[in-house]
């Protein structure tokens, strides 16, 4: 399916669904596409005590990616497209990590420690997963195959310095083996933004960040990317709302690429 909703176009009614561990927002979108946001909120339920932290560590980045759900929020009116978010912090369950990945519930997060991970026993480790995974991912997988041959998109941010050391990255494409949507960005990259735009950075596949993007996109063909923004540049609702705009053209010009046309309908149920 071609990717030919332009701008200006009527966007559908909204529906939002939700429970506690995922939130569906724009269920009725009509766009060939499905934006993801594993690490849209820093809620930890009262049952986990706060994991031992303080206001400042659960505050931080570590529990969230501050500005990724009001960017993809906007993204998905601007672009009429479904958004799939997590509800709970990544340091109680990281929705973007296997159940087995030491970092799904990690005992440490940069400089902090997770008090309330360190002890986590088995049984532990599966009931936050029956409770908080399991339904983000049957969710997803459920509203992936409700949209004809979507591309995924999943939107995260990320710290301006990181263990002491400043980033010079300010917009990150990333993929793991599949590369096509990543590099229908990248070659149009400089028609949208002078921002420091790199290719898998901060992050990449070797440090495990591609999980989603596997389970649910290369597993079934769909073409499929994600961004990493630096949280510094979205720390206001205009600037939020100023990055999704300019993400959302960047990204409608990369999907309507001849080879996306086709690498669109090469996905698979």
């Amino acid at each position: 399916m071609r990717f030919d909703l332009t701008e200006g176009d009527k966007v559908s009614e909204q529906t939002d669904l939700s429970n506690e561990a995922v939130e569906v927002i724009n269920a009725g979108a009509k766009a060939p596409l499905v934006l993801v946001c594993e690490h849209a909120a820093r809620e930890i339920p009262a049952c986990f005590d706060g994991l031992g932290l303080d206001a400042a560590a659960r505050e931080s980045h570590v529990a969230w990616d501050p500005g990724a759900l009001a960017v993809a929020r906007a993204m998905g009116q601007d672009l009429d497209a479904v958004l799939v978010a997590g509800r709970v912090s990544r340091l109680v369950y990281d929705c973007n990590r296997p159940p087995e990945a030491p970092g799904a519930m990690p005992a440490q997060s940069e400089i902090f420690a997770i008090p309330g991970n360190a002890s986590l026993d088995d049984a532990g480790r599966a009931e936050r997963v029956t409770r908080y995974y399991e339904p983000f991912r049957t969710t997803l997988a459920a509203t992936i195959k409700r949209v004809d041959a979507p591309a995924i998109v999943t939107v995260h941010s990320f710290t301006p310095i990181y263990h002491g050391k400043p980033r010079r990255v300010e917009i990150g494409i990333l993929h793991d083996s599949d590369t096509r949507l990543a590099d229908a960005m990248l070659a149009v990259a400089p028609e949208f933004t002078d921002l420091t735009v790199e290719r898998n950075a901060p992050y990449g596949p070797q440090d495990g960040v591609t999980h989603t993007l596997k389970e649910h996109g290369l597993a079934h063909g769909h073409p499929h990317v994600m961004l990493e923004i630096r949280n510094d540049l979205i720390t206001t609702e205009a600037e939020q709302q100023q990055m999704a705009a300019m993400i959302s053209n960047w990204l409608r010009a990369a999907l309507m690429r001849p080879e996306m046309n086709d690498a669109m309908k090469d996905a698979k149920p």
